[in-house]
């Protein structure tokens, strides 16, 4: 695996001008290019806000900060799962003639969408600023907090992108999983609207508590919200579990796709 990782970073000019590739392919043709990754956020920012404030009033104070914490980290994850999954079998002319690792092509997928997440973080620091929330010292940890973010991305852009070589159906079954896990994490509503407590089989179950274990994303949103929202350190416990859930990820996923990689060029 060390191994592996060091031929990856001998390949990283192939990986930056893949990730480069990525990015003018997505903007071709399009007047406003890499603007739309300032629109999006904002056009959905505006939905949500009319929604949750008017239509469905919340007493969540400054909503579309709220909002954006957990909306931004999410798009970065689904659109990075779906390019990556379909990296590997989308590739399949270029890997049966060229020997070159394989798990560039995933990666080059989530650094191409980890792009247009930094540079939608441009329209969260703007809306912290006219919403004037301010910013505290803890936002210094917001570079931690997006490296678990990458782990978890990276790990699970791996077992997808392995698992969709050898059972075609991984792409759509991954739409709907999608779908559910949006509304299963706090993405725009508050984690605390779930019960602290629920009767499951008999016993009684922290909603919220397991809510954030069970689901890496609940609690990387629920840092983000901490460091940019509330303006506050998250605890250090917290995020060393879901630093070590990330890692736990990543470690796997990469075995999983090293494990498989040999083949692909026979299965695609």
């Amino acid at each position: 695996m060390i191994r592996r990782v060091i031929e990856l970073y001998h390949y990283r000019e192939l990986i930056k001008n893949l990730v480069i590739r990525d990015l003018k392919v997505r903007y071709k043709n399009s007047v406003l290019g890499i603007l739309w990754s300032l629109l999006n956020p904002l056009l959905m920012t505006l939905v949500f806000t009319v929604v949750f404030t008017l239509m469905i009033p919340s007493d969540i104070e400054n909503y579309p900060v709220f909002f954006l914490c957990g909306f931004l980290p999410w798009s970065f994850l689904t659109a990075s799962l779906t390019g990556a999954t379909g990296s590997i079998v989308n590739n399949a002319s270029l890997i049966k003639k060229v020997y070159f690792p394989r798990e560039i092509l995933p990666v080059a997928e989530v650094l191409s969408n980890f792009t247009n997440f930094l540079v939608a973080l441009v329209v969260l620091f703007a809306m912290i600023f006219i919403s004037q929330i301010g910013l505290t010292p803890a936002v210094l940890m917001l570079p931690l907090i997006i490296l678990a973010q990458v782990m978890f991305v990276l790990g699970m852009a791996f077992i997808l992108s392995t698992a969709n070589v050898f059972y075609r159906d991984t792409q759509h079954i991954l739409e709907v999983v999608l779908v559910a896990w949006f509304f299963l994490t706090p993405v725009f509503y508050g984690i605390k609207i779930l019960p602290e407590s629920a009767q499951i089989l008999g016993l009684t179950v922290d909603i919220q508590l397991w809510a954030r274990r069970l689901n890496p994303m609940a609690s990387l949103i629920a840092s983000y919200r901490d460091l940019l929202y509330w303006g506050e350190p998250t605890g250090l416990d917290f995020y060393l579990r879901t630093f070590v859930e990330c890692l736990l990820v990543l470690v796997v996923g990469y075995l999983i796709f090293c494990r498989f990689s040999s083949v692909f060029g026979e299965e695609v």
